[in-house]
């Protein structure tokens, strides 16, 4: 398996080469293709998983409509935390945007980990409470910030989704209409 997988679990929280190991263990590198669903909203998330090479996006279903509220690209984790944490169904659906590549883990066999190894235990504490500042700066963005300042802050922050994702799944991430979208991208230029 490449090094690319110690990297990213490195990234989350530093582990000596024995923890590391273990991981490797339980890990399968996945290809799939774009369109995939890797977690479905009201199913159990059975895998933690680790994007490797590509784009994918976490939305929910509100009044018929998708709304997306997450981009996960290379180097991130991808997980359901209503299944990570409290064992229930997830309420999000995540889709590959681009034919991926991710490793893929076992919440089952990460839990078991959990339990014998103390780094990756925390490892794991780490993993939630980083997704938990993730989830609370988009609530703050979402609430505080006009559509204008969370595209520019998406620019600044992220320019390669403007160029690998769609503009429709851009323009729901910001809570906005495509028209909207057109009209700022004109005025930011």
């Amino acid at each position: 398996m490449s090094d690319s997988l110690a990297e990213i679990l490195q990234f989350t929280y530093p582990l000596p080469q024995t923890s590391l190991e273990q991981i490797r263990e339980i890990c399968e590198e996945k290809h799939f293709a774009k369109g995939h669903l890797i977690i479905q909203n009201n199913r159990l998330a059975q895998n933690l998983f680790l994007i490797k090479k590509g784009i994918v996006r976490a939305y929910a279903q509100a009044d018929g409509h998708e709304i997306t509220f997450w981009f996960g690209k290379e180097g991130d984790p991808v997980i359901s935390m209503k299944n990570y944490v409290e064992n229930r169904n997830a309420y999000e659906s995540v889709e590959l945007l681009e034919d991926c590549v991710l490793f893929q883990i076992s919440v089952k066999d990460l839990r078991e980990l959990y339990l014998k190894d103390i780094h990756i235990a925390n490892w794991g504490r780490r993993l939630a409470e980083k997704e938990l500042i993730r989830a609370e700066e988009r609530q703050i963005s979402r609430e505080f910030k006009t559509a204008r300042e969370r595209y520019t802050e998406l620019m600044q922050q992220n320019p390669e989704l403007l160029r690998r994702v769609s503009l429709g799944n851009i323009a729901s991430y910001l809570g906005i209409t495509q028209v909207s979208l057109s009209r700022i991208r004109a005025e930011v230029r």
